[in-house]
């Protein structure tokens, strides 16, 4: 049961496969996976410009925070130049926890760096293969056309496409009928001629063109007749004078 369950999900799969290849545009797949493809370099470029950002908002902070150990380390010489230590203790302590940020700071913005380098890197390298898929897939584009435009002359040339095959049924078809016409009208040319077949355009019926016929044919043998008698009259008047 379960080998013919596969063997009928196999045959499934084969035709879905075959139907889809027949609906399936290469030109259109092509620029699909182009734009796909776009889409992914795009997406790239997006990550570059959004390291580069938190970069500059990282080194904005860090010029902020020395300008900061700058100004306190000044204010603790100021306090203790005045005699106050403790206000020197201060602004020392609050200097130390500066610089301390600055260091985290320096360190993400160093990874930031890499970050943007194997980013940018990997833009180049794509935006490589993506120009080169798409110098590929206009040239497939142009040999599928021009394949499928020989398929067609081809077709055309040899009858063997549906259209050329529908057209060839149809003149079949026309030489069938104009046959069938011809053999109708010799048919009815040839009864008509016989009497066989009578003539209901005329008034005249059968029995009054046999009539008709017999009288033609008895007028016929008196006109003859009175020929006959005329031609044998002159003979007997030379036979008289001779």
């Amino acid at each position: 049961m379960a080998g013919l369950m596969s063997r009928a999900s196999a045959i499934m799969k084969a035709k879905i496969s075959k139907l889809l290849d027949h609906a399936e545009d290469p030109a259109e797949t092509l620029d699909y996976s182009y734009e796909r493809q776009l889409e992914l370099l795009q997406n790239v470029k997006r990550g570059i410009a959004d390291v580069v950002t938190a970069k500059k908002r990282l080194q904005l902070q860090e010029t902020q925070l020395e300008q900061s150990v700058v100004k306190l380390d000044s204010q603790a010489r100021e306090a203790l130049a005045a005699g106050r230590e403790d206000l020197a203790r201060q602004a020392l302590e609050r200097k130390s926890g500066l610089q301390q940020q600055l260091q985290s700071l320096d360190q993400q913005a160093k990874q930031l760096e890499e970050q943007q380098a194997k980013l940018e890197a990997s833009e180049k390298a794509l935006s490589a293969k993506v120009e080169a898929f798409r110098t590929q897939k206009e040239t497939i584009k142009a040999q599928y056309s021009a394949a499928e435009a020989q398929v067609k002359i081809g077709e055309a040339a040899t009858g063997i496409g549906e259209e050329m095959a529908d057209t060839g049924l149809a003149i079949q078809r026309a030489k069938d009928k104009t046959e069938q016409m011809q053999a109708r009208a010799a048919a009815i040319d040839e009864l008509t001629t016989s009497g066989a077949l009578e003539d209901f355009t005329s008034d005249q019926t059968e029995l009054d063109r046999e009539l008709g016929a017999l009288a033609s044919q008895s007028q016929v043998d008196k006109e003859l007749a009175a020929m006959k008698a005329e031609i044998g009259s002159g003979d007997k008047q030379k036979e008289l004078k001779q």
